[in-house]
């Protein structure tokens, strides 16, 4: 799995929280070079059929700093529009997995 590149086209933070369901949102910029490290490992972890947004920031943008994002790359996994788990800079598949296990099993795996 390729990753896309990071989008400008950001959500509002209430259309974020509105949201129902498991979803990865993650804060980058292309030229990052964390965000090129950091691109395989979170392909590989986010194979799954997840929402997924991938969302160009800087320092003037307005969502991610609502969410409180420093580094980049930060992923935040939500369930329902709330955060339950954060990892920023992952280096391995692994480190993403853990953020997806915070997420717990989805609806999905029970029918």
């Amino acid at each position: 799995m390729r990753l896309p590149p990071y989008t400008s086209d950001h959500p509002t933070r209430a259309a974020i929280e509105a949201m129902r369901g498991r979803m990865v949102i993650e804060f980058g910029v292309d030229e990052c070079p964390h965000c090129q490290r950091a691109a395989g490992p979170v392909a590989v972890a986010l194979a799954a059929a997840l929402p997924y947004l991938r969302l160009e920031d800087e320092r003037t943008r307005p969502l991610g700093r609502s969410f409180k994002v420093k580094l980049w790359p930060t992923l935040l996994f939500l369930q329902d529009g709330v955060e339950v788990a954060r990892v920023v800079r992952p280096t391995t598949a692994a480190e993403v997995m853990a953020g997806l296990a915070q997420l717990g099993p989805s609806v999905e795996s029970y029918q």
